[in-house]
């Protein structure tokens, strides 16, 4: 009977047929920032080996940017590649702070092999060879220093590195002496200086240098020549030598006599290069004087010499190919300047950041060239030269590929990766090959808005004119109207004609910013996406295409994000207006940006100067003359602030002020806050509720979506009976968890609380239970998933809430008028694997059935049910239940893959679905986000209210037209026999 009624009430997912792969959803796969890369030196090549700040190991296509593999470890800092070495076709990676060795295989990806490490802190590792063969890897760790067979990862030996609790062991170096150098240093007492036998790990030599004016050896020192270690001191201004194999001392060179000079308040640093781990370094290496000065030295024969001076350099590397070693220098057409904030302003720690990380080209133009290392000399015609955007961000990291050409000049190619984590790869004279938005990576959050109507749909509005036209020009302008739109018919008749005679692949939809339309069912929108760098995009969602993006500078790591949409595309002439509120996670300071989500331009209304930090923002209903919505912020002295805070929008907030009312979290204190606004606004604390810190702390707080419709208000039970919902758009959902670890003593806490007066409607407690915790509140239910540590299981509990089978005010609701609380129906079921995301889904009128998206840690999208989550389903089946067509009872939920949405599409580590409704009431838009990005359609009623694709529209008009022509004949024939008749 169970199974029956499954068949009869729930019909699966309708899967996905082959010719649909890509008609309605796309995926835009990303590896994020970059941290280590690694170019193949060939003229032919077509990979870049790279491993990223999101614990991302991959390989690049360098013709077209795509990805050939990837590897996406764990998303913690266990996963984190803390080292990347190449050498010919293998990738060697050290990850989760030194404790994994693995090596690739970077034409397949494959895993060569995968040993573990000893625990302890990772400080670098390096290749070591022997008799002009690289054979091992060396990993340098707080107090070990261990080698491994390159072929197979066994360990050949490890030895402990005497002195490790006082001295940092930091550097490693081999040239292929059979010997390995560890370099160690006592802060400001003196160095270390082991010498390893590469055969049996023997140590044959210790030294201890003085360097009293030492504190750390990275970026500060590095190994060039013949093993000769090369320090800074900023307070001497001067250059310390010392030969790590003779000598036993610091030399002192003075930079004065090179006629050098640092920049006051930088540390200076120091780059060399080692092209190959069986030879020696070279003995030319880039002291950094400043931001943006470069000079090329050299030290060799115990002699400093100055090679060459680079002003306005951003970035310096060097690249090697066969014997030759170049050095490329990345320098701004324009002088560098100290960079402005476009006139955003996030309070007065964000000006205080160092002006040395600030210098832009103004005029974001630059020059890449290629010199000589030996001589300092500029090769000829290696010059690349390309723009960024004035509003993007400056060059962070140069990647250089060095190849020789057939008439043995070289050549390259270059990689530039951006502060908003932008890749570029360039070839000579400046073209640009490809470009990765990699900021993509880090969405953090996403509103979807509705383009704007086309001039023929704008004409269609505004057909018959107005009043004031009159007669004839009312009717002159219904008949332009129509007009254009039977031309607009007309154009679009001829483009399907003249696609149909193409090949399905050879048809493009070119989309881009100037022919933007809203379609027939508003299923194609703007997407607006914000990331963690400060990146700002608009994509269109029907083909993943971006259409314009701005970056924010002065954005801090760590800054939290806020969109709003305060006015939509409805409001012709106004264009539509986004506000995006920043908040800075040290200050706690917050600014503004104002702008235009369809074309991606910075709006020319002033947003308010936010003095004090933020704590609560309310986009209320509230429009100004340009029908733009009321943006409310409180910041921590409980002041508001209105943004457009014209006469019109404060007189009105006088008068609705009695109804406006807002809660503040402080989850640190355990405290809920409910305020009012007074007609002079000032606000008014109306309620606390407080949630002891030391037994449970708050984890989120989540209300009902503003944008969500309600078609039914009760449902119609077995009896004919009507149980209707209680709909309070007020209501809060808080979860908390114990502060308590111990599995027998974690539980998970509900509050149910009305946000106007804090009411408490519904409270309940899940022992044995801990989070993450995952919730969805919409409608008149709550549902929300943990995990059981008794049970050792996930679980779903769902919670839903009814006033009973009389509505106490069927008109108006009021969180002041509720003398009854509501009837709260709660069941619990098992869910067979761990959740990364979840959402519900939204359609136009709320009269589709409600879904459950899933985002599980595999990367697939369960389409859930919300019906399989109904607390009201019975044990034994009755009539009643069967009339009322609920499901069953069953304790657990299964996960089918005809459920999934996206079918092989995963989404690595997903961190959100986001919902939003189209023109169609069956259809609702959704995008998951992660290192991934995914957009897609789903039904949750299935399509209803359109005709399915494969409708066979030939057979219909056939049919029509043989009706009418048969018709149009009969006719015919019956005037005939009527004609007959009537003469006999």
């Amino acid at each position: 009977m169970a199974a029956g009624l499954w068949a009869l009430l729930l019909p699966l997912a309708a899967a996905v047929y082959e010719d649909q792969v890509g008609k309605f959803d796309w995926r835009q796969q990303y590896v994020g920032k970059l941290r280590f890369a690694s170019l193949e030196a060939s003229q032919g090549s077509k990979k870049l080996v790279v491993a990223t700040e999101k614990n991302v190991v991959a390989a690049l296509n360098s013709r077209s940017g795509e990805i050939l593999w990837r590897h996406v470890d764990k998303g913690t800092s266990e996963g984190a590649v803390d080292a990347m070495l190449i050498h010919g076709q293998d990738a060697i990676t050290v990850s989760n702070a030194g404790r994994i060795l693995r090596s690739w295989e970077t034409n397949i990806g494959g895993l060569n092999w995968e040993t573990s490490l000893d625990t302890g802190s990772f400080q670098a590792a390096g290749l070591v060879g022997l008799q002009d063969v690289v054979k091992y890897v060396a990993v340098l760790k707080k107090a070990a220093i261990s080698l491994h067979y390159l072929s197979n990862g066994h360990q050949k030996w490890v030895e402990h590195l005497p002195e490790s609790e006082s001295t940092q062991y930091q550097l490693l170096y081999s040239h292929g002496t059979g010997v390995i150098h560890v370099l160690g240093i006592v802060p400001q007492s003196h160095l270390n200086i082991l010498t390893f036998s590469v055969e049996d790990g023997e140590i044959t030599k210790q030294i201890r240098v003085a360097a009293p004016w030492l504190k750390t050896l990275n970026d500060v020192c590095s190994v060039v020549g013949e093993a000769v270690l090369v320090c800074t001191d900023m307070d001497t201004r001067s250059l310390y030598v010392c030969s790590l194999e003779t000598e036993q001392e610091m030399r002192q060179i003075p930079l004065q006599s090179l006629d050098l000079e640092f920049a006051d308040g930088f540390q200076p640093r120091i780059l060399a290069t080692q092209p190959n781990v069986v030879s020696a370094s070279r003995t030319q290496f880039f002291l950094q004087l400043s931001p943006s000065h470069f000079s090329l030295l050299q030290y060799k024969h115990g002699l400093l010499s100055h090679l060459r001076d680079f002003q306005q350099a951003a970035l310096v590397s060097f690249a090697t190919t066969g014997e030759k070693t170049v050095a490329a220098v990345l320098t701004c057409r324009s002088e560098l300047k100290p960079g402005s904030s476009d006139g955003l302003h996030a309070g007065r720690a964000l000006e205080d950041s160092q002006k040395q990380d600030s210098l832009t080209c103004s005029n974001q133009t630059y020059n890449i060239n290629l010199y000589l290392v030996e001589t300092g000399q500029r090769l000829l015609d290696t010059t690349i030269t390309f723009n960024l955007e004035p509003s993007g961000a400056k060059p962070q990291q140069l990647y250089i590929q060095v190849f020789l050409k057939k008439d043995d000049s070289v050549g390259y190619r270059a990689l530039v990766q951006t502060e908003d984590h932008m890749l570029m790869f360039l070839q000579q004279p400046g073209k640009v090959v490809w470009n990765r938005e990699e900021s993509l990576a880090e969405v953090v959050s996403l509103e979807m808005v509705d383009l704007p109507l086309t001039g023929a749909q704008a004409e269609l509005e505004g057909e018959f004119g107005k009043k004031a036209d009159g007669l004839l020009g009312m009717f002159l302008k219904r008949l332009s109207s129509q007009l254009i739109l039977l031309q607009a018919w007309t154009a679009h008749l001829w483009k399907m004609f003249y696609d149909a005679r193409k090949p399905r692949s050879q048809i493009k939809n070119e989309i881009n910013i100037d022919n933007l339309a809203r379609d027939e069912f508003n299923l194609q929108k703007m997407m607006v996406m914000v990331t963690a760098s400060g990146k700002l995009f608009g994509i269109e969602s029907s083909s993943g295409t971006i259409l314009w993006k701005q970056y924010l500078r002065n954005v801090r790591p760590g800054s939290s994000f806020k969109l709003m949409v305060q006015r939509t595309t409805a409001h012709f002439p106004h264009p539509p207006q986004c506000t995006l509120l920043v908040k800075d996670k040290e200050t706690k300071m917050s600014f503004l940006y104002v702008f235009n989500p369809i074309f991606g331009k910075r709006s020319q209304v002033a947003p308010p100067l936010l003095k004090r930090p933020v704590l609560q923002t309310l986009l209320l209903p509230i429009m100004d003359q340009d029908y733009a919505k009321v943006l409310l912020l409180i910041d921590d002295e409980y002041k508001v602030t209105a943004f457009p805070a014209t006469k019109n929008v404060l007189r009105q907030l006088r008068e609705m002020a009695h109804s406006i009312f807002f809660y503040l979290v402080d989850a640190e204190q355990g405290k809920l806050s409910g305020f009012r606004l007074k007609k002079d606004l000032t606000t008014q604390e109306s309620w606390e509720v407080i949630i002891p810190t030391e037994v449970q702390r708050i984890v989120s707080v989540k209300g009902k979506r503003s944008n969500e419709h309600v078609h039914s208000q009760g449902r119609v039970m077995g009896d004919r009976s009507v149980l209707y919902k209680s709909l309070n758009p007020n209501l809060l959902a808080v979860v908390t968890e114990s502060t308590d670890t111990h599995h027998e003593r974690t539980f998970i806490g509900i509050y149910l609380i009305d946000g106007v007066t804090g009411r408490i409607t519904h409270s309940s407690v899940q022992k044995k239970a801990k989070g993450p915790v995952h919730m969805v509140h919409s409608e008149n239910w709550v549902v929300y998933q943990y995990w059981n540590t008794k049970a050792r299981r996930n679980e779903f509990t769902v919670l839903e809430l009814y006033e009973g089978t009389e509505q106490y005010n069927a008109t108006a609701f009021s969180s002041l008028d509720r003398p009854i609380l509501p009837q709260v129906l709660q069941q619990s079921y098992i869910f067979p694997s761990a959740i990364s995301a979840m959402e519900a889904t939204i359609t136009e009128r709320g009269i589709t059935s409600r879904h459950l998206l899933i985002g599980l840690p595999s990367g697939a999208i369960l389409s859930l049910p919300k019906a399989l989550l109904d607390p009201r389903r019975p044990e034994i089946p009755t009539e009643q239940s069967r009339e009322e067509n609920l499901i069953p009872y069953s304790p657990d939920v299964q996960i089918h893959a005809e459920r999934f949405i996206n079918y092989n599409q995963t989404i690595s580590r997903m961190r959100g679905i986001y919902t939003a409704p189209s023109g169609l009431e069956s259809t609702c838009l959704v995008v998951a986000y992660g290192l991934d990005i995914y957009q897609t359609r789903v039904y949750p009623s299935k399509q209803f209210d359109v005709l399915k694709d494969d409708y066979d529209y030939v057979l219909i008009s056939s049919v029509l037209f043989g009706l009418v022509f048969a018709t149009m004949i009969t006719k015919r024939l019956a005037q005939v026999k009527l004609l007959n008749r009537a003469w006999r």
